[in-house]
């Protein structure tokens, strides 16, 4: 492309410099030609004049009469009637002269002027060269221009390449060049905009592999609990059918989970909010999460009002209730508390621990992506808010001693 543009570009000033030198050379050329004929032409006239004016004088005509006139590479020659020719200066040699011949009308006398034409050529070989120079100048300096150009042209092209590469590789990192070509800037604002999408795509692809795996483990821990339940109580017939009973409710909850999870990435907005037993979501999670906290010597605590209709998905609000409990179970100590009270038009569901509390130099940053105060993964909290806010409610941090986690819910008109 640069060995393209730098030839296109200089052939066009090849083109401008023969056809604006040519014919100025040849323009020039005429006209110091006819300047110096007109020189010698007017040399003749003036010694005739002077020859005239010698003889209208009745005074001899010699070649000191004249020799004024004659010029250096000059010939004067002065013929008059009935006398020998008189003459001043040195003949030029050779044919390539410049001559002029004026003729007295009254008094006879001719006189002929020649000069040599070496020192026009010489003046016409000059303009020759100062145009020779000019042209090649200015080829220089469009070489140098294209190269230029070509370089200026060809750097956002290598850029965009580089960007376009990098897209297909995986890191859509925006540039935020321009070039200053609209055409250019044109193509590098869609890249631009295209990294910002794909990284965009990207970050929502990874954050549902996050997500997922987070969400998947709180019911397949539920699941194996009950698969060892079952294990070890198979000689009771009655408690492998409960057992195996709750097992299958799990597999479905995991079921409701992932459907969750894909109906969330296809569409975040999708409504699915309806009217709901609270106790329902409740009494699962103390079903759930008993043996676990009896095996560790914890107790599930149940506290407040009874008979609560909320507003929302029960699925979400038992995953978000569930990541609180584990939460507590992991991090926390002593006796958990499930709270339910009133709060205006919402009802709230406080999930309490009694152990050290979140520390004061993480406050609400605990909802934040990979923040976490222990060694865990630091996106449970994340993930809970989100499902939360997605499915219209609010989950927030109301203490931090003793650490009281609240799940802000709408109640139903007719609870």
């Amino acid at each position: 492309m640069k060995r393209r543009m730098i030839n296109s570009l200089l052939g066009v000033v090849l083109v401008v410099v023969v056809v604006f030198c040519v014919p100025l050379a040849l323009v020039e050329k005429r006209t110091i030609v006819n300047a110096a004929r007109d020189r010698v032409d007017a040399t003749a006239v003036r010694v005739l004049d002077l020859v005239e004016g010698r003889i209208g004088a009745k005074e001899p005509v010699n070649s000191r009469s004249f020799e004024s006139q004659v010029t250096g590479g000059s010939y004067v020659e002065v013929q008059l009637p009935g006398l020998d020719v008189v003459s001043a200066g040195e003949r030029p040699a050779g044919d390539h002269l410049l001559k002029a011949v004026e003729r007295g009308s009254s008094s006879g006398v001719i006189v002929t002027v020649e000069q040599s034409r070496e020192d026009v050529d010489h003046e016409i070989a000059n303009m020759l060269l100062l145009l020779g120079v000019v042209a090649l100048l200015a080829v220089q300096a469009a070489v140098a221009l294209a190269v230029w150009q070509a370089k200026r042209l060809a750097r956002p092209l290598t850029d965009l390449a580089e960007i376009a590469e990098r897209l297909g590789s995986g890191d859509p990192r925006p540039r935020d060049r321009r070039y200053g070509v609209p055409e250019l800037d044109r193509v590098a604002e869609v890249l631009d905009t295209s990294a910002e999408r794909i990284a965009r795509m990207l970050t929502a692809e990874r954050r549902l592999a996050a997500d997922a795996s987070h969400q998947l483990r709180t019911p397949l821990t539920a699941l194996s609990m009950r698969l060892e339940e079952i294990t070890a109580l198979a000689e009771d017939p009655e408690t492998v059918r409960e057992e195996a009973t709750i097992a299958l409710q799990q597999v479905e909850r995991l079921t409701d989970v992932v459907q969750r999870l894909l109906t969330t990435q296809r569409d975040p907005r999708s409504p699915t909010a309806v009217a709901f037993d609270l106790d329902d979501v409740i009494k699962q999670q103390v079903e759930e999460w008993g043996p676990t906290l009896r095996e560790r010597g914890r107790v599930l605590s149940l506290e407040g009002l009874r008979g609560i209709t909320a507003v929302g998905t029960p699925g979400t609000v038992a995953q978000v209730l569930a990541t609180l409990i584990e939460n507590s179970l992991m991090h926390g100590a002593g006796t958990i508390t499930v709270r339910v009270r009133p709060s205006g038009t919402s009802a709230v569901v406080e999930v309490q621990d009694q152990g050290p509390g979140v520390p004061a130099d993480l406050g609400n940053r605990v909802f934040e992506r990979a923040v976490s105060g222990r060694n865990s993964t630091g996106i449970g909290l994340a993930v809970a808010r989100d499902l939360a806010e997605a499915d219209g409610g609010r989950l927030e941090l109301l203490s931090l001693r003793p650490p009281v986690f609240a799940l802000f819910l709408g109640r139903s008109h007719e609870d």
